[in-house]
């Protein structure tokens, strides 16, 4: 049989796999279609579905071959392409994979022989061909892995070759958590005392975090160990999940005992520090006691040079220090890095989205009408406490800090309420308030329009940290198998660290400023659960914290984000139900936290009550990140029409003064790009008329500011068909034209001044885009100048439209 004719696999069976094996390597030292990720899953519409496709974009990874140079340390990945191919086919493949495997060596072959390109750039040249017979042992490679990774002492070497733990259930670490874990080893077998550990929220730092200390422990080269965490609930976690291998050596430190016939340590931090000498238990410590401390969500307080966990690792300063977070905290006063120094190695959201290891997300942004253009109270206005509320404008972030407008509350929770009726009433739910009283208003509101609430107490509860009774329903939220509480209201309690796998609703009617408590409460949702029908998760903001998504420090956008209009349903119309915590929740009442009613705080703020100021809803968009990664626009309403009016009148003047704008603007897309500066894109216009997707921007903004009976794009293109327009042309060029009004009719004028259209059909049967131009109608700038004409045919009958 032609060699050519062989199926990949057949390549490596009879040609590939050999020549490993005759270079020495035992069949232990390799495997075969190695599964790296589990393919992304898409979210459209009422479909959530996993890409399983190897083959389609977004679909699972998988490298053909993985070669270890230690059964835990991959040191070569080898991408394998039918005989028909190149040698060096599968190479940009085969790169790719090592890169995120961490392995030196990337090998692409046909069967023929092998391409094999050294990343260490040690040997030159960097990329080489070899014979079938040449394939390196791994004498050849070694020397260069050790070169590489700066080990070169045999204790080093010892400690890499210590395994990962295993339990015999098939469990293993993922490929970013293997990277993860030895990196962290290689840093502290090159005698590194402080490390860094980046992995968004869900990514399971835990788990990395036990097998790290596993393989130290078991190696003995950290002999005793302190896992510190900033949550009683993550500490019993830990203990009972993913450090359950630990047994009887592992002891949590409470009741400010010393015990210290142990070798794994747990504890909240707070446990062990306060401000009292007699309090600090880690005192009672030797400084030497710990070889290494692991500090888990290490962004909320150990990068402060005054905090309460630098206390502890300045005290026991000889020990190894790893920091774990999903959001390094980088600030003017505060960073991670300064302390830890930069992360050995980060896997973000977005990356765990793009393998789908996470759930990706929907975004429901709703803006009242308040929150669009403030509320300024008359002059002499008392609110429900008897205040006179303060002359000026309050916005966004004032609501439920500093003025309470009862009814906004009423309209969040039934925008709330009938999302969840919509969709899935027993979906585990988050609602994040500003602070504690306001947590409580919203679960009143809740309470009161929720049938199931006045049946079952526990269906909407407020955890927050002065509430024992909430606080101790915690364990019941997060169970996955306990249905109540269903939704939970909080302000600060939630935002970190807690496990909750099946959260499918993220509502924020909080201020949000911080992008690293951003991170962080979209994390609550990004756990993945197929067995419970959770592929994704929505987020329905209310005070514009997911204006964040553009700072350029942020990883990981939406796929679909919707602000409904007010009479509109909060479910995207194309939308339908798809396949110990305590001691860090701040004091109530604390500097710049919660504010009773008519109560000063902070820095002597009153919150002012008002219950008779109605509020309606303004804004909806609806949009999805396409398997690029490109965010697209799929539904976008504003209500408030004359604000864009206005908008538009102010853009430019009177009906007169648009239409010499616009004949006189040399590229009609120009004019489209100054309506997006100033807040108005194309997409908003379109929704503010009932058919504006059928109309031009022309059209639009002649009828939304100078009420002109507006032209449909195809009206248009039909009347410039009916009129001998184009005669002074050849036949080709009429052609060309003709589809060019046919484009118009179904996109607009930018897509006509863009050249790049005549790349696409119908246009490839008249030649190339040169060809056109210059072909057919002689030249770029007599092209230019058809098309300049043509748009002059296509709005010159504006004046007799109008009379």
């Amino acid at each position: 049989m032609d060699k050519r004719q062989l199926s990949e696999r057949d390549i490596c069976t009879k040609f590939i796999t050999p020549a490993i094996q005759q270079a020495g390597w035992q069949q232990h030292q390799f495997r075969e279609e190695v599964n790296l990720t589990d393919g992304r899953v898409m979210v459209r519409g009422n479909l959530a579905v996993r890409i399983k496709n190897p083959e389609a974009k977004g679909g699972p990874k998988r490298a053909d071959f993985v070669l270890y140079a230690r059964p835990d340390v991959p040191i070569a990945v080898l991408e394998a392409k039918q005989a028909k191919f190149s040698v060096g086919h599968g190479m940009q493949q085969a790169l790719s994979y090592a890169e995120m495997l961490d392995a030196p060596f990337a090998i692409s072959s046909n069967g023929d022989g092998f391409l094999i390109h050294d990343r260490t750039g040690l040997t030159q040249p960097i990329e080489r061909e070899l014979q079938l017979s040449e394939f390196p042992s791994l004498d050849d490679l070694w020397p260069l892995y050790q070169q590489w990774k700066g080990l070169a002492e045999p204790a080093a070497v010892k400690l890499l070759e210590q395994p990962f733990y295993t339990d015999g259930s098939g469990r293993e670490p993922r490929y970013y958590q293997r990277v993860a874990i030895n990196r962290a080893i290689e840093a502290v077998a090159k005698g590194a005392e402080r490390v860094l550990l980046v992995m968004a929220t869900g990514t399971g730092k835990t788990y990395t975090a036990f097998q790290i200390i596993w393989r130290l422990w078991k190696a003995k080269s950290k002999k005793r160990i302190l896992f510190l965490a900033d949550r009683n609930i993550l500490v019993d976690q830990t203990m009972q999940q993913d450090f359950a291998p630990f047994g009887e050596v592992m002891h949590k430190v409470t009741n400010r005992e010393i015990k210290r016939n142990y070798e794994i340590y747990l504890a909240l931090y707070q446990a062990v520090t306060g401000k009292e000498e007699w309090k600090q238990i880690y005192r009672q410590f030797p400084a030497d006691f710990f070889d290494l401390i692991v500090i888990d969500e290490c962004h909320r307080g150990s990068a402060a040079e005054d905090s309460a966990w630098r206390d502890v690792l300045d005290y026991f300063s000889r020990a190894t220090h790893l920091g774990l977070t999903a959001t390094p905290k980088e600030t003017k006063e505060v960073s991670n890095t300064n302390y830890f120094g930069e992360p050995v190695y980060t896997y973000s959201l977005k990356q765990g989205i793009e393998d789908g290891f996470l759930a990706p997300y929907k975004v429901i942004r709703i803006a009242t009408d308040v929150d669009a253009v403030g509320y300024t109270p008359e002059k002499g206005k008392v609110d429900k406490l008897g205040q006179v509320v303060e002359q000026r404008q309050f916005n966004t972030k004032d609501f439920d800090r500093n003025l309470v407008l009862e009814k906004r509350t009423k309209l969040v929770a039934s925008k709330v309420w009938e999302y969840l009726k919509a969709t899935d009433p027993m979906a585990k739910t988050i609602v994040f308030c500003d602070d504690q009283d306001h947590a409580e208003r919203m679960r009143q509101e809740l309470v009161k329009l929720i049938p199931a609430a006045a049946s079952n107490r526990r269906y909407v509860m407020r955890i927050t940290g002065d509430d024992n009774e909430g606080k101790a329903q915690l364990s019941y939220f997060i169970d996955n198998d306990e249905p109540y509480p269903v939704i939970a209201t909080t302000s600060k309690l939630l935002t970190t660290g807690v496990d909750a796998k099946t959260c499918k609703l993220i509502v924020l009617d909080q201020n949000i400023n911080s992008m690293t408590e951003f991170k962080q409460i979209i994390g609550r949702g990004t756990r993945l659960r197929e067995d419970y029908q959770k592929l994704y998760f929505t987020i329905m903001d209310f005070k514009g914290a997911t204006r964040l998504f553009a700072d350029p420090d942020f990883d990981g956008e939406p796929v679909v984000v919707y602000e409904p209009a007010p009479d509109d349903p909060v479910v995207p119309p194309d939308d339908s139900n798809p396949p110990g915590i305590g001691e860090a929740e701040p004091p109530p009442y604390g500097p710049g936290d919660d504010v009773p009613p008519g109560r000063g705080g902070g820095e002597g703020r009153v919150k002012y009550v008002i219950g008779d100021v109605n509020v309606s809803l303004a804004v909806e968009r609806s949009q999805y990140l396409d398997v690029d990664g490109k965010l697209i626009t799929e539904n976008y309403r504003v209500l408030l029409k004359d604000d864009i009016r206005k908008a538009l009148q102010a853009e430019f003047g009177n009906l007169t003064d648009f239409l010499r704008r616009w004949s006189s603007a040399e590229r009609k897309q120009a004019v489209l790009e100054e309506l997006a500066e100033h807040g108005i894109p194309l997409e908003i216009l379109q929704q503010t008329v009932a058919n504006g997707s059928e109309l031009d921007v022309f059209d639009l903004v002649a009828h939304v500011a100078f009420d002109q009976k507006p032209l449909t794009r195809r009206e248009r293109a039909n009347n410039v068909k009916k009129r001998d327009v184009f005669g002074k042309y050849g036949e080709q060029a009429r052609a060309v034209l003709e589809a060019l009004l046919d484009k118009f009719a179904d996109h607009g004028v930018q897509d006509i001044e863009d050249a790049r259209v005549l790349e696409l059909p119908p246009f490839d049967q008249f030649g190339s885009k040169t060809q056109i131009r210059r072909g057919i109608f002689g030249g770029v700038e007599q092209y230019t100048q058809a098309v300049h004409e043509l748009e002059q045919a296509l709005y010159d009958n504006y004046e007799q439209k109008k009379a």
